[in-house]
């Protein structure tokens, strides 16, 4: 099934078609199948600019420019809302061009190949849409975009010019990925038929909390900080007044600019589970939580996918825990073992699979070694942000590249319209059924109108 006029219809099959290797999702095709024709060449420099680069945008520069990489790439833009936090950024890359609007620095500075953006989260998709459009690469941190409507376009859209890319879920690059890929392969614990996988944001337990949620909006009109430019920081959202309640972190919790917990850490604790079970569209969703407004997500929440057969692979329950939330503790976890504050368990009719510290084991431990190691049989990464720098030179594409994180933030993301609030009575009365090459809720209409979201006057995707 081939996107319509409006882009929105993408089969199943081409869901899997970019990302799989054998029974597990490793892209090893070479870039000329993607057509990644205007792929810098490897004897020259990468020049970078970042989008966002006082938080976690930093961490990617500082990664782009390790001992192994340096050689490769060049920072010759920065552009960030607020100046003092990127300062730190401005001041380890003296020679790279500042800036403060993203659209004006890819408009008028004309030696950008490619673009790091880490931005809060209702800005993804501008900064990497317009990015892609002018045919520069792009690395885009997690969820990839705001909405799940947003996550196809931006997809397509690279697809379609033909750019190099890369998600932000770094784990993707692991060995523990692998290895669960491996165990699966090697059917260590059977035919799995149901997954959870949990998560302490946005409280750790320990300091309160990450961000706030289930709170409501402030009503004071602080003083704005006079390095802030908040209209652009507000960008396709819409506007309400500055409040250090939204910045510079605490955004995650708020409908209009974050994606709640599931948004930040889905996309992470997502991948290696669809990888290993091949999974693609869910039938269906629903979901419960703590009370939820209209401002923030709730304290805590569960979400239940529910994903069809795959071939000799039998259908799944995936179940998303946040808040502190988690699944029963298995019978055969060890008495005085944890289960970890984010973690996983993939439940097989032969076993079951425990994410720890040390990686994903079969419990119990007596059972993990009896069996030992899987084979392997998957390709080892180079490294995530060493992938996205050879396939933006003409190497294969990056395992995480928007024909993969695409559909899997499609699936993230929608977790979340199941959270809404104009939802919640409805929806103790049926599940919303998915039909996601169409991109639509089939059995209930109103529901789908959280698939997207409404822009500010002066901003278009």
């Amino acid at each position: 099934m081939q996107p319509n006029s409006k882009g929105t219809r993408i089969s199943r099959r081409h869901f899997l078609r970019g990302a799989t290797l054998t029974a597990a999702g490793f892209t090893v095709l070479p870039s000329h199948v993607l057509g990644l024709g205007g792929a810098t060449p490897p004897s020259e420099k990468l020049n970078v600019a970042g989008i966002g680069v006082g938080g976690q945008g930093a961490g990617d520069l500082s990664q782009l420019t390790s001992a192994g990489l340096r050689d490769e790439v060049n920072i010759v833009a920065l552009c960030d809302v607020d100046s003092a936090r990127a300062a730190g950024s401005f001041k380890r890359f003296p020679g790279a061009k500042p800036h403060k609007d993203f659209r004006k620095m890819l408009e008028e500075q004309k030696d950008i190949d490619a673009v790091v953006v880490a931005t809060p989260d209702h800005v993804h998709a501008f900064a990497s849409m317009m990015a892609i459009k002018m045919g520069k690469h792009v690395y885009c941190e997690k969820p990839l975009t705001h909405s799940v409507w947003e996550a196809r376009q931006v997809a397509l859209a690279a697809r379609e010019h033909k750019v190099a890319t890369q998600m932000g879920n770094q784990g993707q690059a692991s060995e523990q990925t692998r290895v669960l890929s491996e165990l699966i392969l090697d059917g260590a614990i059977g035919p799995v038929r149901e997954a959870h996988i949990w998560t302490d944001r946005p409280s750790n337990g320990l300091f309160n909390e990450y961000w706030p949620q289930g709170v409501g909006r402030p009503t004071e009109s602080p003083a704005l900080p006079s390095t802030l430019d908040w209209d652009l920081w507000i960008g396709p959202a819409p506007f309400r007044p500055y409040h250090p309640a939204y910045v510079p972190f605490k955004w995650r919790g708020w409908w209009d600019f974050g994606t709640g917990g599931l948004g930040d850490i889905g996309c992470h604790s997502f991948d290696p589970v669809f990888r290993a079970l091949k999974l693609g569209h869910p039938a269906s969703v629903e979901a419960s939580s703590t009370r939820v407004n209209q401002e923030t997500f709730p304290l805590a929440s569960m979400v239940t996918y529910q994903f069809p057969a795959r071939g000799d692979m039998p259908s799944v329950k995936l179940v998303w825990y946040d808040g502190g939330m988690r699944p029963p503790r298995p019978e055969e976890l060890e008495e005085g073992r944890q289960m970890g504050a984010t973690g996983a368990l993939l439940v097989g009719e032969r076993g079951k699979i425990l994410s720890q510290s040390r990686g994903y084991r079969i419990i119990p431990e007596a059972r993990a070694k009896e069996y030992g190691e899987p084979p392997k049989k998957l390709p080892r990464s180079p490294g995530h942000h060493r992938e996205w720098v050879e396939a933006c030179k003409g190497g294969q594409p990056a395992g995480s590249n928007f024909d993969w994180a695409g559909p899997l933030a499609e699936v993230v993301l929608l977790g979340n319209v199941a959270l809404r609030l104009q939802l919640r009575e409805e929806l103790t009365k049926r599940k919303l059924l998915w039909d996601g090459p169409s991109l639509k809720i089939t059995n209930f209409e109103a529901a789908n109108q959280f698939l997207r979201r409404e822009y500010r006057e002066g901003w278009a995707l």
